[in-house]
């Protein structure tokens, strides 16, 4: 391997090591999204540290919990949704990469400001039609507070708090998406 091979090998491992950042159209919002990633990343190690307890507390000493599996689900469900927006303001989100390659520089920049646009109005669609959804996981028929709760023997609010949580994350993918529609027109006019 020549030195130049290895000053380029060096130059990715280098590059593969830093952390993440969100795309600069993203802004402040972005950054903000990209910082909180870690909270979710904790998350998804407490969970495995959760299972790693229950199997220890169920084959080791014949005592399983009530608890485990649920605070599992949930931690991972949390992360998951979270990843969404995490996604989102990385700008790595689900496209046609084949065909969206295929388009010249140009036309790409209002291409971009098109799919943040369509992303925009559709998850605040999805915000607005969660609401009923809402409505039943956060309160009682009577209109007393009162989270949705699982219905086990633990029964935790869980049901009610990621309905919550996924409402709030579609609005922020809502105002994510509306930063990319301005900075990608903004870039598409000044070209």
């Amino acid at each position: 391997m020549s030195g130049a091979e290895k000053s380029n090998d060096h130059a990715s491992i280098v590059e593969h090591k830093k952390p993440p950042q969100a795309c600069a159209e993203a802004g402040l919002f972005g950054r903000i999204i990209n910082k909180a990633g870690i909270v979710f990343s904790v998350a998804i190690l407490i969970s495995a540290g959760i299972l790693f307890l229950e199997v220890c507390m169920r084959y080791i000493f014949n005592s399983p919990t009530t608890w485990a599996h649920e605070t599992v689900v949930f931690l991972n469900a949390c992360a998951f949704i979270f990843g969404g927006l995490y996604v989102a303001a990385h700008n790595k989100h689900i496209r046609v990469v084949l065909l969206y390659s295929m388009i010249p520089e140009g036309p790409r920049r209002y291409l971009d400001a098109a799919i943040s646009f369509v992303c925009m109005v559709s998850t605040g669609f999805f915000a607005f039609a969660s609401w009923s959804s809402i409505q039943r996981a956060i309160w009682t028929p009577q209109g007393e507070f009162h989270l949705e709760t699982s219905g086990s023997a633990w029964n935790p609010p869980f049901p009610g708090t990621l309905k919550v949580f996924l409402f709030v994350i579609m609005i922020a993918l809502t105002i994510q998406f509306l930063i990319y529609t301005i900075k990608f027109a903004q870039k598409a006019g000044a070209k």
